[in-house]
């Protein structure tokens, strides 16, 4: 199999679409990326699973068009490691502040000499064949969130870091750090100003930009220059159609 890589359309100046799965299922996982994302993340975060059902939904994504993606819970070695050797090709790291822990993160996407992830890859192996482990430094995205204000003080260090791909901001987190309430938007003041600074920083240093959005404000996203953008969540879809569903029968049944 060919391996799926988002730094080739990132190269290209391409704007990247994505979903963002929480629940526990491999069926959820296939249906995501054969609609035409292109990127799946799980989330070992914030999400339900655990590594092995991040595998499973790992191999759901695996021959499709989407770039399978993860989210890991920390900026650890051995579960960045995991993640990989399970198939992930690209990898979300939570609450990076700095140069140094962005730079930890990206030892821990890459092989030596360029950083210091264990040699293990069964399954990439399998599914790439035996020269995966010399083109993995070249595909697998190591993508550091931006999440604080301490990371957004910082953000022209942490791009600068050799082998940070992305940075993803975390909407939510950024808010509650800068004294707002959490969302995904806020207009103007200290949110919008912590957006365009980080933008600012990846477009100095050729990294591309990435953030949690939803469809109504993705151009609003696009139009600031985000190149990342998460906008399909499939617990929201299915809190949405479960509870559309309900009121339309019981609007209709009360005629």
């Amino acid at each position: 199999m060919a391996i799926q890589s988002l730094r080739p359309k990132w190269a290209n100046g391409e704007t990247t679409i994505g979903a963002w799965l929480t629940y526990r299922e491999p069926l959820l996982a296939e249906i995501a990326a054969t609609s035409g994302y292109d990127y799946v993340c799980i989330d070992m975060q914030h999400g339900l699973q655990d590594i092995d059902m991040t595998t499973n939904m790992l191999f759901a994504v695996a021959r499709t068009p989407a770039v399978a993606m993860v989210r890991v819970p920390w900026n650890e070695p051995g579960i960045i490691g995991r993640a990989l050797d399970a198939g992930a090709l690209a990898i979300v790291i939570p609450m990076v502040n700095s140069a140094e822990e962005a730079a930890r993160a990206v030892a821990a996407c890459r092989y030596a000499p360029d950083g210091m992830r264990s040699f293990g890859p069964s399954i990439p192996n399998n599914r790439y064949g035996m020269t995966y482990p010399k083109e993995a430094n070249g595909v697998v995205a190591c993508i550091p969130m931006i999440e604080t204000r301490e990371a957004v003080a910082r953000v022209d260090e942490i791009v600068s870091v050799p082998g940070v791909d992305a940075v993803y901001i975390g909407p939510a987190d950024l808010s509650i750090s800068l004294g707002l309430p959490p969302g995904m938007d806020h207009d103007g003041g200290p949110f919008e100003e912590a957006l365009l600074t980080v933008v600012a920083a990846c477009t100095k240093y050729g990294v591309t930009p990435g953030i949690h959005a939803n469809p109504a404000i993705a151009a609003k996203r696009y139009n600031q220059g985000f190149r990342m953008i998460t906008v399909g969540y499939e617990i929201f879809a299915a809190q949405t159609a479960l509870r559309n569903d309900g009121n339309i029968a019981r609007a209709n049944i009360a005629g």
